[in-house]
């Protein structure tokens, strides 16, 4: 089978709980201080503790794009503006134009928050309210179609809604777009926000912790949900090989044993980990660190340590950051892929905050503290609802 080019990843952002932009995420990984606090967000009294954006509710869109206002389109333009990405964009706009730069963006709620908004606020006759007449924002694709305005891109723009891998198959769809010729670069993102029915949906399946997050601890208790936006410029690498990240291959599975439990033995998962691994040449042991999708779930965090423990050698470093940050749910994928990558540029492999003492179904990959090594090629995980599955792998941007 044809192997797919490897993409220079030529800019990238992140907004989340812990801060805005790439250097307020590596200041709390490096400081271990999470961006987690007990919930102020929902209206009704639900102990958990939750990772939110401070001061989205005072920051509205630019007039330009009142269109498209909503929390989750703020979160995203957030993520547009941090690191100088929507300039790093309008470069690559000028050099391929804008109807050769796919928009490809992941969201598990996309503006659902409005929509509830809109039910809560009904005229008498039945309408929405005046101000939330507005169709973009009561769509699934209202962030790609927020996304590509923002940005003045006119190609290709997909959003994809897969669960929590959503935004980590952003990256796959990218590299076949480019290799078909149908693109000649990309932007790849996610965002996803708090709102009532996210919080009260996992309340009823008892998966939310009334305490902060544990991944893989023998006591985690459930998730911490939180928020955030990311997104990355993804081209060729003989046009961008300055890079000092790339994107080496892309794993997809979909085991659909469950609605919201993964497979017992891990299938799928494994499937995904061995199509990454064959689709960039690269072995096992080839892997320096993996960010695991670790979610503090008990089903969850079993079979993905039970999968690593077997597949991966003792050496492998790997962890769960999402005590850092909570379960940013669609924008999981690309949060910690931007996690991914500033472990390969900064030589950080994280550890696994709030937990300590590891589940019993652990190999000797999970760590806990954080170590400075040298990364050269790093994995994330991203196994979502419904058995959707998807594994990146990253390299410095010099193939080593």
């Amino acid at each position: 089978m044809q192997r797919l080019p490897e993409l220079s990843v030529s800019a990238y952002s992140s907004v989340s709980a812990v801060g805005r932009g790439r250097a307020a995420l590596l200041s709390a990984l490096r400081e271990r201080r999470t961006g987690l606090k007990p919930n102020d967000f929902s209206s009704v009294d639900l102990p958990t503790w939750i990772g939110r954006v401070e001061g989205l509710e005072n920051e509205p869109l630019p007039a330009s794009m009142a269109n498209w206002e909503c929390r989750n389109n703020r979160l995203a333009w957030l993520g547009l503006c941090a690191d100088d990405f929507a300039a790093r964009v309008r470069e690559a706009r000028a050099r391929y134009g804008p109807s050769r730069i796919a928009v490809i963006v992941g969201t598990s709620t996309s503006s659902i928050a409005a929509t509830e908004e809109a039910y809560a606020r009904l005229e008498p006759d039945g309408q929405y309210p005046p101000d939330l007449r507005r169709p973009i924002v009561h769509n699934p694709h209202s962030l790609g179609d927020f996304v590509a305005h923002a940005l003045g891109l006119s190609g290709i723009c997909m959003t994809i809604a897969t669960a929590c891998s959503s935004s980590a198959k952003v990256f796959a769809q990218a590299q076949r777009l480019i290799a078909l010729g149908l693109a000649d670069a990309a932007v790849v993102g996610g965002a996803d926000t708090l709102c009532g029915s996210v919080l009260f949906g996992f309340n009823s399946l008892a998966l939310i912790s009334a305490d902060p997050c544990r991944p893989f601890d023998v006591s985690r208790r459930g998730i911490s949900i939180g928020e955030a936006a990311g997104f990355a410029l993804l081209e060729r690498r003989n046009v961008a090989p300055q890079a000092a990240v790339c994107l080496l291959g892309a794993g997809e599975s979909s085991d659909a044993f469950h609605m919201s439990s993964p497979h017992p033995e891990g299938l799928g998962a494994r499937r995904a980990i061995g199509a990454a691994l064959s689709a960039a040449g690269l072995t096992p042991a080839d892997i320096d660190y993996i960010n695991l999708h670790g979610t503090a779930s008990d089903k969850n965090d079993g079979v993905e340590a039970q999968v690593v423990a077997d597949l991966f050698p003792p050496a492998t470093r790997a962890s769960s950051t999402k005590g850092w940050t909570g379960h940013t749910l669609g924008a999981a994928g690309m949060l910690e892929a931007v996690i991914t990558m500033l472990a390969i540029e900064e030589g950080l492999a994280p550890g696994t905050l709030n937990s300590a003492t590891l589940d019993a179904a652990c190999g000797p990959q999970l760590r806990l503290e954080n170590e400075s090594v040298p990364i050269r090629h790093a994995a994330t995980h991203s196994f979502g609802f419904g058995g959707s599955n998807c594994v990146l792998l990253f390299g410095g941007g010099a193939r080593q």
